[in-house]
């Protein structure tokens, strides 16, 4: 405790001691001071124990030891020396008095700490470029610039106001002078202004530590707009086929100079002003009205739809489908109508509605279900618009085939056998088989092939072809066994079995007998023609240079002109010309040639008249043509008598009869053309459009006749 007091004490002895002695120490130092430009400022300095020179030093420079302050006119010390007072006075203050200062007993070798001086500087009102009014483009984004001038410290802050509320969207920008004292400020604000703001102040205040409150500049906005346009229609519900009126109203600065009308964004020709007149259709739901006006700064343009109340219209038809036996079928059509339409589908042909909206869905399809499917819609409210549009499903399944009515045909002969095959996918081929063999097209042995499109059979059932197998010269083996008409493709096979009828010929009994009755016929007639030659002689009557005849029964032929003389048949006689395969020729009572049936009434065939002229060989005897190779072995001989039909007979036996063929000899006979080439398939007028119809085929028919 004793070594704490010792120092303690000592200390309290030393401070009397100065104080009793006086040694120089400063009563009171000068501070920091801020004053405004031109106001008065004062630094207090207070020394004590001190009786010699005080002076003060401006940022190390002396300012002088005299009171006065000699040199520095606005500056002087004050207080009472003896008393120890030297306050520093500065009045005016200027920007340029802003310093450190000291107070200093240079006797005494004391100083004082530093008394910063800060002078403030307020700032001016600032100026808005382009002011007291601005001009603006609504719509357009600007930039607003307010500068503050001069030397004012510290450097102002500029803010935005509009009535009363500061403005955010502004940017600060500062100008320094070479010395690093501030030059110029300037703020600016960015805005985008609308038609509102027309005519609205907006104030710019600069402010700063030297003025708080600030100084305001107002400027007023003046702008210019593009028209604000509104557009309306009367009535904007309308039936399709009414009239409508559109209005377009606008308010613009400077005012309007055109309107401009567009439909769908096309124009429509010929309106100008603020109405438009329209007759309404489907079109105006989809494709709006607009109306477009402009001014000297540029233009807006606003639109409206009506509400067009019409009937369906179609816009997208349901597309055919191929699709595989047991998979789903799809169809989707769209119909287009205000209010929307009511959709069914229905089956080409029935009544029955399968579904309703814009899809129908066929679940594991048959070929049953192949056909037409018809999307309908009804008409609108107005009765317009409306119909059907339809699809063909086809259901791909293994070939139906189908054997068609063939002509019977007779041994030795032509024949010829048909199937009709109907598929989807259409066939890889047709294929004929038989015992020996198979062939699917050309040529093998006596067998031909050939294939044709058939008709459309029923509505999706795909393609069809019809299959001919052609036989040479047919065999009694034919007739027994059974063809078969085959087709295949990816999803299976189908066939079915044809068989070849037969047709026979006459009776080898009746052949021979018609024969017979032929040879015995023209024993008669040579006969004759002796007997007459005997009676007449040589230079009997003299030969009628008409051309002697064949009665066909039913010609008409015969002439009026003919002399008294000739003869004409009696009515009774006259029908259609028939055709036969042999004819015999006998004497009646009366010594005229008459036919006779070699058939027995078989085919049925007329007899005719017949009367000719024969004459002499030279040296006598009958006068016959050599024969004709024509003809199969065993059949009797053809002659040609063209060269010899100009001759004038020897002898004459009838008269030449009106209606009657000319004929070289009492014999002749009937044949066959066989055709060259096979044709199509003909098919009967009528035949309906279905796999299981019949083709007939007809037969040749007799082209020649020989009696």
């Amino acid at each position: 405790t004793l070594r704490m007091l010792v120092p303690a004490l000592l200390l309290l002895f030393l401070c009397l001691r100065g104080r009793a002695g006086g040694l120089p120490h400063f009563l009171q130092q000068p501070d920091d001071l801020v004053v405004l430009l031109g106001d008065e400022a004062r630094l207090s300095c207070a020394l004590g124990a001190y009786r010699g020179l005080v002076q003060w030093t401006k940022d190390g420079l002396a300012l002088g030891g005299e009171r006065d302050l000699p040199g520095w006119s606005r500056y002087w010390i004050s207080g009472n020396a003896a008393s120890g007072q030297h306050d520093l006075h500065i009045k005016p203050v200027e920007l340029e008095d802003q310093a450190s200062y000291e107070c200093q007993a240079t006797q005494a070798g004391l100083r004082s700490r530093p008394a910063q001086l800060h002078v403030l500087v307020p700032p001016e009102a600032p100026q808005v470029l382009g002011g007291p009014s601005v001009s603006l483009v609504a719509g357009v984004p600007a930039n607003l610039t307010c500068r503050s001038h001069g030397d004012a410290h510290p450097t102002p802050e500029l803010l935005w106001f509009r009535d009363g509320v500061r403005l955010d969207g502004t940017t600060f920008h500062q100008t320094l002078l070479k010395e690093g004292t501030t030059g110029s400020v300037e703020s600016i604000l960015f805005l985008t202004p609308s038609s509102r703001d027309d005519g609205a102040t907006l104030v710019c205040r600069a402010r700063s530590q030297a003025l708080p409150a600030g100084k305001d500049t107002a400027i007023t906005l003046s702008l210019q707009y593009p028209p604000v346009v509104t557009l309306s229609a009367e009535p904007q519900t309308v039936q399709e086929g009414e009239k409508v009126t559109f209005l377009c109203q606008a308010t613009a600065q400077p005012p309007v100079t055109g309107y401009r009308w567009a439909k769908g964004g096309s124009p429509v020709l010929g309106a100008r002003g603020p109405m438009l007149e329209v007759v309404a259709d489907a079109s105006f739901l989809t494709a709006p009205v607009s109306c477009e006006v402009s001014n000297a700064v540029g233009s807006a343009n606003r639109s409206t739809a009506l509400d067009v109340q019409f009937g369906p219209i179609l816009q997208a038809k349901p597309e055919p489908l191929s699709v595989d036996a047991g998979e789903d079928a799809s169809f989707s059509c769209a119909w287009r109508g205000n209010p929307l339409p009511r959709v069914t589908w229905t089956r080409r042909g029935g009544t029955q509605v399968l579904g309703f909206g814009p899809t129908l869905r066929l679940p594991s399809v048959g070929p049953e279900d192949a056909g037409d499917y018809v999307c309908r819609a009804e008409p609108g409210l107005s009765g317009r618009g409306g119909g059907a549009a339809e699809a063909r499903l086809t259901v791909n399944a293994p070939p139906i085939v189908t054997a068609l009515q063939s002509a019977p045909a007779s041994l030795r002969g032509p024949a010829r056998l048909q199937c009709l095959v109907f598929a989807s996918p259409a066939p890889e081929a047709v294929v004929w088989s038989w015992d020996e063999g198979f062939l699917a097209a050309g040529s093998r042995g006596r067998f031909l092939v050939e294939t044709f499109p058939a008709p459309e059979g029923r509505g999706g059932q795909g393609p069809g072809l019809i299959s001919v197998l052609h036989i040479s010269g047919t065999q009694e083996s034919d007739f027994s066994r059974g063809f078969n008409c085959s087709a295949r493709n990816r999803l299976g096979e189908g066939g079915t079995r044809v068989s070849l009828g037969r047709r026979d010929l006459l009776p080898t009994v009746q052949i021979v007998a018609g024969v017979a009755a032929a040879a015995l016929t023209l024993l008669m007639v040579i006969t004759g023609v002796a007997l007459c030659c005997w009676r007449h002689g040589k230079a009997s009557a003299s030969f009628s240079k008409q051309k002697n005849l064949v009665r066909i029964p039913g010609s008409s032929d015969g002439s009026s002109s003919r002399g008294a003389e000739e003869e004409t048949g009696s009515g009774g006689d006259r029908g259609p010309i028939v055709h036969t395969d042999h004819s015999d020729l006998v004497l009646d009572e009366e010594g005229t040639l008459e036919s006779k049936d070699p058939t027995n009434g078989y085919y049925k065939v007329r007899g005719v008249s017949v009367s000719l002229s024969l004459g002499e060989a030279p040296g006598g005897g009958l006068f016959l043509p050599p024969p004709s190779p024509l003809g199969p072995p065993g059949t009797p001989t053809f002659y040609d008598f063209n060269p010899h039909l100009g001759v004038v007979p020897p002898c004459r036996l009838y008269r030449a009869r009106a209606g009657y063929l000319t004929t070289p000899h009492p014999r002749a006979f009937t044949s066959y053309i066989k055709p060259t080439s096979f044709g199509p398939p003909d098919l009967a007028p009528g035949t309906p459009p279905f796999p299981y119809a019949a083709f007939p085929t007809p037969g040749h028919p007799r082209l020649q006749t020989h009696v």
